[in-house]
């Protein structure tokens, strides 16, 4: 079986669509997509996934079936309660005499680097921000998500492997996000999503499929081919979007930090 994970094209967040720009990436995506063999296609309930499906489908005839727990991981951290996390997410913004909610993952290296809890394949979800948010039980809902889909193709999650009810060659592919993708791939690893959040960087279009490998009967796992590719959008001539990054060097004050 083979999952392909594109992530949405440069976004407009607060519009919830694609910039300019992100219409161009997408549309470069398309002029592979028959290329690619998309299979049965899902995507995020969001504008900005939604709106880069759109150019494939289009290109391709096909349809896709809209997952609520493919949108953007949408897990949120309170802070106001522990001192610790307050030095973990630096720049949270006050609401008047308290801070703000925070997306859980995006926490400073000097905090998340040197606590092990986070890069623990169970302990993460006793850390911390998991206490101070609804990180678990949104993890748990997404990964039920994609085990019952899975199933439908045969793959029934058993322990920490996948045991092969059907053995399927078949394809499908996930419009999503980057946080979500993150999600799904540490689901499917058995790996703490933190690594993932804060060591890859997947950028807008970008293609990244992984399938699985039987080498005992019945027992499958899943490896990656390849993450994030943006092939297309080199042959396209288009600069990869620096969504998703922060700045190189702390001095390069025109990039996120």
């Amino acid at each position: 079986m083979r999952i392909l994970m594109i992530r949405h094209g440069d976004p407009d967040y607060e519009r919830d669509t694609l910039t300019e720009k992100g219409h161009r990436e997408a549309a470069l995506l398309a002029e592979l997509a028959p290329g690619l063999g998309l299979g049965d296609c899902y995507q995020s309930p969001l504008g900005r996934a939604q709106a880069t499906a759109a150019y494939c489908l289009e290109k391709l005839g096909k349809e896709a079936v809209t997952l609520e727990w493919l949108r953007e991981f949408p897990a949120k951290v309170d802070i106001n309660g522990s001192e610790i996390l307050q030095g973990a997410y630096t720049d949270t913004k006050r609401e008047g005499e308290h801070f703000g909610t925070r997306i859980a993952w995006d926490m400073v290296p000097s905090y998340w680097a040197e606590q092990a809890v986070y890069a623990d394949r169970e302990g993460w979800r006793h850390s911390e921000a998991a206490r101070c948010s609804d990180l678990v039980s949104v993890y748990d809902s997404v990964a039920t998500g994609l085990d019952k889909l899975l199933e439908q193709y045969g793959y029934v999650k058993e322990g920490h492997h996948y045991r092969v009810v059907k053995e399927n060659t078949g394809t499908v592919t996930f419009f999503c996000h980057f946080g979500i993708t993150c999600v799904l791939l540490s689901h499917l690893w058995d790996v703490s999503p933190f690594l993932l959040w804060h060591t890859l960087a997947l950028a807008p279009t970008s293609v990244t499929e992984v399938v699985t490998e039987e080498r005992q009967q019945g027992i499958a796992i899943f490896r990656a081919l390849r993450l994030g590719d943006i092939s297309h959008l080199y042959a396209g001539g288009e600069e990869p979007s620096f969504s998703a990054r922060f700045c190189e060097t702390y001095g390069n004050r025109g990039q996120r930090h």
